[in-house]
């Protein structure tokens, strides 16, 4: 048996599938790959759409609004068909990664290091489930190379800076990315939607 002429066998147009093809079955083909593209292109400009219709909104919720309830002195607002419109405080943060180290040592300094998580994980091989169970007690005599990440989760962080500013307490805003900022919200009367 000769494997090249077995080979140049499977290669050849007759078997390649090409041959058993008519013109109307490859227009089709090309058919349903233009829509695949075209689909692909739609999804793609209507992503972009959406990212910056969210910016709009952010800009009229978080800056437009809130600065006009300022400007004439309201609170709340009801509309008429029966919402309500109501700008709340908001609160946010974001700790750049530069700055994490001397954003846990303030946390740790102030006695807030509870917000803080630690983790530690170690990848194990197969057949290594009982080294595993016992990993937290004594990954480091095992002689793995344990891998650590410190964080402090976005919502605790948020919840953190939240409750500083509302006590009054001060600490370093700009090294948590922290800011407060007012929303405005629309409820929507029931049966409104």
């Amino acid at each position: 048996m000769d494997l090249t002429k077995l080979m140049e066998e499977d290669l050849s147009p007759s078997n390649n599938g090409l041959d058993n093809l008519n013109q109307g079955g490859l227009e089709s083909v090309s058919k349903v790959a233009r829509n695949i593209r075209d689909k692909e292109e739609l999804i793609s400009e209507l992503e972009e759409k959406l990212s910056a219709e969210k910016k709009a909104l952010l800009k009229l919720t978080d800056e437009d609004l809130p600065g006009m309830f300022i400007e004439l002195g309201l609170n709340k607002l009801e509309l008429d068909d029966g919402s309500t419109v109501e700008v709340k405080q908001t609160y946010g943060a974001s700790i750049k990664v530069d700055n994490r180290p001397a954003a846990y040592d303030w946390l740790r300094e102030h006695d807030y290091d509870d917000i803080i998580k630690n983790t530690v994980a170690c990848n194990f091989g197969r057949g290594e489930d009982e080294v595993a169970k016992q990993f937290a007690e004594f990954a480091s005599t095992q002689g793995f190379d344990a891998q650590t990440k410190t964080e402090v989760h976005p919502q605790t962080l948020r919840a953190f800076v939240k409750e500083r500013v509302e006590a009054g307490d001060e600490f370093p805003m700009e090294l948590f990315g922290a800011w407060v900022g007012q929303r405005a919200t629309i409820k929507r009367k029931k049966g409104n939607n």
